[in-house]
C-alpha cells in the first residue's frame, strides 16, 4: 500500500525538530565544559560559546526547518510528495 506525504505541518514538525536539535546540541556542551575548566582564557570563551550550543542549534534548527517545510509543501503540490509503503502489522 503506497502513500504520499503531500504536506508537512509546519509548526508541529518544527517543534519536534527544535527539540531534536537541542538534544544534539548537548554534544557541544560536553565539549565546552572541559574547555572552560581546563582551558586558557581564549579556550574558556570558546567553551562558553559551546555551552550555548543547544540554544543556538534549537533556534537555528527551528528557523531552517520552517523554511524547509514551506519549500517542501510548495514542491509537493507540484511534484508530489515523498512516497512510502505501509505494512499492516495486525497490532492495535
Amino acid at each position: 500500500m503506497n502513500h504520499q506525504m503531500t504536506r508537512i505541518s509546519i509548526l508541529q514538525s518544527s517543534k519536534i525538530m527544535t527539540a531534536m536539535y537541542a538534544l544534539f546540541g548537548f554534544i557541544y556542551t560536553l565539549i565546552g565544559i572541559p574547555m572552560i575548566i581546563f582551558g586558557e582564557d581564549e579556550f574558556r570563551i570558546i567553551g562558553v560559546i559551546y555551552l550555548m550550543g543547544p540554544v543556538f542549534m534549537a533556534v537555528f534548527g527551528f528557523i531552517f526547518f520552517v523554511i524547509f517545510a514551506v519549500i517542501y509543501n510548495v514542491l509537493a503540490t507540484w511534484l508530489g510528495g515523498f512516497e512510502f509503503e505501509l505494512k499492516a502489522t495486525g497490532e492495535g
